[in-house]
């Protein structure tokens, strides 16, 4: 069963527009979720609403949003007339400029969505727009109004399709000064810093996500399964906790040594050469 699309609307480029739809890229489905449940019954719980100076549950249609506008006071504002606010990004994704993707900085990129053609129609225009993107190798910048929020997005050519990501503000980064202001300049010794660029060298491997696996996630499904089968749960080893480096420069050589002998390593610098025979590392 396809998944059910996030927004549908239009992308458009100058005069060209076609119809499009938004899917999220990334399930968000658990493995393991767990509910509340009394204690004494084994019943599920819910949650309600209450009023918050009488204490009373609300009733079915007494909730409404609002906005407070001074200390307790509040406007009432109607689902509908949320709804009728709309502007061109509530339902136009207009490209009005592109940029080199790698120059938006990592922390900016928020949430990615995958953009398809809504219909045959729109199919043509969609890949003249997205393969016009990949030979200029530029992303698109645009608005969208997502769950009630207008946010900026970056959108780039990928296969047959296109990726949208949504952006934060400016004003919503921290900027970096804030938790590395305190951080004193300190000159590394070279020789260290190469031992160092020798461990990175041997630890280089192809980005490969399938490789990933939630550990913990696993943890849970164990002591999941040994409650149901009436097993004691089972009693996880904790892991160790590492401690802060007292030699810095004998940490660095038997982190090289251990990994196991490298080409790459020996070439470059002799002096921190591994052991042969060591034990190769395994792909996490």
């Amino acid at each position: 069963m396809a998944p059910r699309p996030a927004w549908k609307g239009y992308l458009k480029l100058s005069l060209v527009t076609c119809a499009v739809e938004l899917t999220n890229a990334v399930s968000h489905a658990e493995k393991v979720s767990f509910r509340v449940l009394n204690r004494k019954t084994g019943n599920t719980v819910k949650r309600i609403y209450v009023d918050a100076e009488t204490g009373k549950p609300l009733g079915d249609g007494d909730e409404i949003k609002g906005y407070e506008v001074d200390d307790g006071e509040f406007l009432q504002i109607e689902e509908d007339e949320i709804e009728a606010v709309r502007i061109e990004a509530s339902h136009t994704l207009a490209l009005d400029g592109f940029v080199d993707k790698a120059s938006i900085q990592q922390i900016y990129l928020d949430t990615p969505y995958y953009v398809a053609p809504a219909d045959k129609v729109s199919e043509e225009a969609f890949a003249v727009i997205r393969d016009a993107m990949a030979g200029k190798k530029m992303a698109g910048l645009a608005r969208i109004v997502l769950y009630q929020r207008e946010r900026p997005v970056v959108i780039e050519p990928l296969d047959t399709g296109m990726v949208l990501t949504t952006l934060r503000y400016d004003t919503t980064v921290r900027e970096p000064d804030a938790v590395f202001g305190d951080i004193k300049a300190v000159k590394t010794d070279p020789e260290m810093t190469d031992l160092a660029e020798q461990i990175i060298d041997k630890k280089k491997e192809k980005f490969d996500p399938a490789e990933f696996e939630d550990e913990y996630e696993n943890a849970l499904l164990e002591l999941v399964r040994a409650k149901k089968a009436g097993r004691k749960a089972p009693n996880a080893k904790a892991a160790p906790k590492p401690s802060n480096v007292v030699n810095l420069f004998d940490a660095l050589k038997k982190s090289l040594s251990s990994d196991g002998d490298s080409t790459k390593a020996s070439a470059k610098a002799k002096r921190a050469k591994p052991k042969a025979g060591a034990p190769k590392r395994k792909s996490a």
